[in-house]
C-alpha cells in the first residue's frame, strides 16, 4: 500500500471508512475479483479494519474522560480535542 493510499485512509470518517471496508467484505466473499485484486482488496480493508477499530478507541478515550456526580451532572471533565 502506497502512503498515499494510508493517507486517503485516514482522511476517511469512520462512517466512510466501514462503509468501504462493508464494500470490500461483500466483493471479496461474493468472489467478483481475480487473485490479485482479492489481495489487493484485502490489504486495503485490513488498513480499513485498523482505523475503525483506532477510532472507536478514540472515542472510547474521549467518553472514559467524563465523570457523573451522585446527581449525574458531568463533573472532572477534560476537553475531548486539548490540542
Amino acid at each position: 500500500m502506497t502512503d498515499e493510499s494510508a493517507n486517503d485512509i485516514a482522511d476517511l470518517s469512520f462512517e466512510a471508512a466501514l462503509e468501504e471496508l462493508e464494500s470490500i467484505v461483500a466483493k471479496l466473499e461474493a468472489g467478483e475479483a481475480p487473485l490479485d485484486e482479492s489481495i489487493a482488496l484485502y490489504a486495503r480493508g485490513d488498513k480499513l479494519r485498523a482505523q475503525c477499530e483506532a477510532r472507536l478507541k478514540a472515542a472510547q478515550a474521549r467518553i472514559d474522560k467524563l465523570q457523573i456526580d451522585a446527581d449525574g451532572k458531568p463533573v472532572g471533565t477534560e476537553p475531548l480535542d486539548p490540542d
